[in-house]
């Protein structure tokens, strides 16, 4: 029988021991660690005698967010899948897991049943996620290829005055946002929550749904992720990829 090996990333304790106990009492599914933060999964990751086959992390992390730690587990270990442990009404987060390499999420009031049937389902090839984030995670492929997909530049005149006239955009955006709004985008643009953006910033959360609140305004966006995109054809942010 074929058995996965499990890396539990949770920082409350409790719910850390609860995810590790549900994949312990599955005979398919052995726990191959269990970590607090960023820094101790990464370092576990680090560990060539270490072998993975799913990662289950939180986004909310004392040290950072659990995007790091999909992205640090798909770079080292390229077959491991990962499944993000999530909250009700946290889709922008796990929309963002999504594209970090996440394959769906664990809602955290999941029973231990339903956790383990969860990730053998993963591992049997289905996507745990709900038709919401589905339909949202088409939209969004929609909304790039639609904006991004453009015709390729035919000759260097045309690609050189593209670039001059970004770069004249981007000149002009430049001045859009203030410094502590434009710190938030890019916490945002890295996928921390309204939380972890007020800890780093040192705010309320409401001050930081305020500044993005007025970002979205300034941007004329109504989500995070269109906030990203249009930031980045802006000149904002660094393009994706």
């Amino acid at each position: 029988m074929q058995v996965w090996r499990v890396l539990v990333v949770e920082d409350d304790p409790q719910m850390r021991e609860f995810f590790a106990a549900s994949v312990s009492r599955c005979a398919e599914l052995a726990l191959a660690a269990s970590c607090g933060t960023v820094a101790e999964a990464t370092a576990w990751l680090d560990d060539d005698s270490n072998t993975l086959d799913v990662l289950l992390t939180d986004l909310g992390l004392p040290d950072g967010s659990g995007l790091a730690v999909i992205r640090h587990a798909k770079r080292l270990h390229p077959h491991c899948e990962p499944l993000v442990i999530s909250m009700f009404g946290d889709e922008d987060n796990v929309l963002a897991s999504i594209e970090a390499g996440a394959l769906g999420y664990i809602h955290k009031d999941s029973t231990p049943e339903d956790i383990a049937q969860t990730i053998l389902d993963m591992r049997a090839g289905a996507s745990p996620i709900s038709p919401m984030i589905a339909r949202r995670v088409l939209s969004k492929y929609l909304f790039y290829k639609e904006n991004w997909a453009l015709a390729p530049v035919s000759t260097a005149q045309s690609a050189m005055k593209n670039k001059a006239l970004g770069a004249t955009e981007g000149a002009a955006s430049r001045g859009l946002l203030s410094p502590r709004e434009q710190d938030v985008l890019g916490l945002i643009a890295r996928g921390f929550s309204y939380a972890e953006i007020a800890r780093l910033q040192a705010l309320s959360v409401h001050t930081v749904q305020t500044h993005i609140k007025n970002l979205y305004g300034k941007l004329s966006v109504h989500s995070k992720n269109e906030a990203v995109f249009e930031a980045t054809r802006m000149g904002l942010l660094s393009s994706p990829g």
